[in-house]
């Protein structure tokens, strides 16, 4: 069974004391420094011989993979070593970390070196998982009877493929780009399962380009043309 995994707060301490949030802001920050400690642990468990061995796997079961990213740029951001890669440290910088005076506390302190093969080894793990991103979608605003990606950090871990990003839209004020509401209603397209997600949850509308021949099976078993506008709703930005 999977381990089921404590949200990751992404806002400030303050943030957090302004709504009212704070036993949030404080589950999310000790789940860091245990993660932090727990890749320190990792870190010195599989380093061997000047070969550090991939021990990547079950911290990020025990993590997910949220909330080891946010460790590890944090990390990089906070110490700002010459030995993290250039390719690292633009990958951390995507990251909004608030600037909370102890962010220091769930940094990873082992050798910067070997924290950064590391994080090598879980981008790679990341790039494994063979996600959508945003060069796969267009956005012209409107998202009824569309097939859409959802964003990797709206599903759990276990469930983040590209088959489970695809999600066609039916219904929903978060269908219309001015629209006042958020709720997108709908289906996922590999098994048909109705589900609601939030107009936020997505990265877009997936380019007929990258619509895989599955998807577009499930589609014509729906009954909804692929082939053109006048012939039934299009998925991408045709």
């Amino acid at each position: 069974m999977a381990i089921e995994h404590k949200p990751l707060y992404k806002w400030s301490l303050r943030t957090a004391i302004d709504d009212g949030d704070t036993e949030r802001w404080r589950d999310s920050y000790k789940e860091n420094c245990d993660c932090a400690r727990a890749i320190e642990r990792a870190i010195s468990e599989n380093y061997h011989d000047n070969v550090l061995q991939n021990g990547t796997a079950p911290i990020l079961e025990r993590y997910g993979f949220a909330r080891v990213q946010w460790v590890l740029a944090n990390t990089i951001q906070e110490k700002d070593d010459g030995r993290f890669s250039q390719e690292n440290k633009a990958w951390a910088k995507g990251f909004s970390i608030p600037k909370d005076d102890v962010r220091w506390h769930f940094c990873v302190e082992s050798h910067p070196g070997l924290t950064n093969l590391f994080l090598n080894q879980v981008r790679r793990a990341w790039q494994d998982l063979g996600l959508f991103d945003y060069s796969a979608c267009t956005d012209d605003g409107e998202y009824a009877q569309k097939v859409l990606v959802l964003r990797p950090e709206a599903l759990k871990d276990e469930f983040k493929s590209p088959e489970n990003q695809l999600f066609f839209a039916q219904n929903g004020f978060g269908c219309a780009a001015n629209a006042s509401g958020r709720a997108v209603f709908g289906r996922f397209l590999i098994d048909g399962e109705a589900a609601r997600f939030n107009r936020g949850d997505f990265m877009g509308v997936i380019k007929d380009e990258c619509l895989p021949d599955w998807a577009i099976e499930k589609l014509h078993e729906m009954g909804i043309s692929t082939d053109a506008p006048e012939e039934g709703p299009v998925m991408g930005g045709m």
